[in-house]
């Protein structure tokens, strides 16, 4: 069985797989968060923080839906947590294999469990595995996806992530009234000094206007309505 702890490895992609503490069962969400805020005032990486998504107003403005939706912070969680766990099926886009395990609840209305998944890299077609603990905060509609370079898999064999880029670590959230819900996102990825070329995808994906693809699709397949771009 892999020990809990400290784990850290090179990556040979240019990036540093840093060390980030593991969240055992007894410890909260708030530890997740400390990790990540750490290492988002890390000068040498490369942090990202989208402009909230008013998703109405978007769908409103951008899309054709039938029938009708009207999202709720309520629906948008539901997004989430299903994402979380279930990556294949809201980002397929992104992920050609994907698993999770090991969920356990954590002190203050957490969860915690670990995920597996092949993913392309933000910024070339290459795929590799990439390992995530994923860290829930119930409460305040947060989830922290922290990247790892080795954790153990569901039967306590190792497994390690693949060097296609560096390790990265990923905040999703919800903002915003029940009735005006806002889709939030901070990427963070642990290179070895700032890279505008991972910042790209991102200025591209908010200059032309869309809602993610997982809300396209959540809404598509878990409400029943059919979107059209506009």
């Amino acid at each position: 069985m892999l020990n809990w702890g400290y784990l850290s490895s090179h990556n040979r992609s240019g990036g540093v797989m840093h060390n980030v503490e593991t969240v055992e069962s007894g410890q909260t969400f708030a530890q997740a968060l400390r990790a990540f805020e750490a290492a988002w005032v890390d000068p040498r990486h490369t942090a990202i923080e989208l402009p909230p998504v008013d998703v109405n107003k978007v769908l409103a403005d951008r899309y054709a839906v039938e029938p009708a939706v009207h999202m709720t912070r309520r629906h948008l969680w539901d997004m989430e947590v299903r994402k979380a766990w279930d990556p294949l099926t809201y980002i397929p886009y992104v992920v050609s294999e994907g698993k999770s395990w090991a969920s356990i609840p954590l002190p203050g209305n957490g969860r915690r469990h670990l995920r597996s998944s092949i993913q392309k890299a933000w910024v070339s077609d290459d795929r590799g595995r990439v390992l995530e603990e994923v860290v829930t905060d119930i409460d305040g509609q947060r989830i922290i996806f922290l990247g790892h370079a080795e954790l153990p898999g569901p039967d306590g064999t190792a497994l390690h992530a693949d060097h296609h880029q560096p390790l990265f670590h990923v905040e999703h959230a919800v903002g915003g009234t029940e009735d005006a819900p806002t889709n939030r996102w901070r990427i963070l990825v642990l290179t070895d000094e700032p890279e505008d070329r991972y910042r790209e995808p991102f200025d591209a994906m908010v200059e032309a206007g869309w809602l993610p693809g997982f809300i396209e699709i959540y809404i598509e397949r878990d409400l029943g309505a059919v979107l059209r771009r506009r």
